[in-house]
């Protein structure tokens, strides 16, 4: 589970890591379920033929899944993680598995909490090599009552029982879960890629390409929403 992550400080990182523009609002930097943060998807142009098309887009969303069924976008507060063995089942996110809307969250890092002390000490994740993650997910348009369109997304989880790193985390009657990061060179076969192939792509990140350390951060108390 990951419900707190910071997105790319550094706006260029957009075009250095994933070949794209930034969005004009990118949103927060540290963001929590519900608020506006920036996935990358595969451009809805793509493959018509025209070469002024690019092949991805970043775009901006609510971090937290909002199905088109939905009255009201606060559903984002506890759809902003999927299991990746029960998202083509469960409603909030079977249709976007269905249709394969994958997308690409990119972010400088995670949170996790320790809680092999006794106590949740927050722990920030990044990639052993300094590059930003590229964590696999899924997306969402939503129209509310007023006709506004809005995206929404959610990162995709995998087991990490076994994970040498990953198990560490959450409390320990918790079954041990991480976001699905994706290798840097399959990110454009990821957003290209059919329902029918997206379990090749849920795969724990090696735990020797990731760093953690204790983070300085400090959970507000208006943050715990849920």
């Amino acid at each position: 589970m990951c419900s707190h992550y910071q997105s790319l400080k550094e706006q260029d990182k957009y075009f250095r890591y994933f070949g794209v523009e930034p969005p004009a609002d990118p949103g927060r930097h540290d963001l929590w379920p519900g608020y506006l943060g920036a996935f990358i998807r595969r451009h809805p142009n793509a493959g018509v033929g025209d070469e002024a098309v690019a092949p991805r887009e970043a775009v901006a969303g609510l971090f937290g899944l909002v199905p088109h069924w939905s009255r009201d976008t606060k559903i984002a507060r506890h759809t902003f993680n999927a299991r990746s063995e029960t998202a083509a089942e469960k409603p909030s996110f079977r249709q976007a598995w269905k249709r394969a809307q994958h997308c690409i969250v990119p972010a400088d890092s995670i949170f996790e909490p320790d809680w092999r002390s006794g106590k949740s000490v927050a722990t920030r994740i990044v990639r052993a090599d300094g590059e930003p993650l590229g964590i696999a997910g899924l997306w969402s348009s939503w129209k509310s009552p007023k006709g506004e369109l809005i995206h929404s997304y959610t990162m995709l989880t995998v087991n990490a029982d076994d994970h040498p790193l990953m198990r560490m985390f959450h409390k320990p009657t918790d079954e041990k879960r991480m976001v699905v990061i994706l290798p840097t060179d399959r990110y454009q076969d990821w957003l290209q890629a059919s329902a029918e192939r997206s379990v090749e792509f849920i795969r724990p990140f090696p735990a020797d390409a990731l760093h953690a350390a204790e983070s300085l951060y400090k959970s507000p108390i208006d943050q715990q929403m849920f």
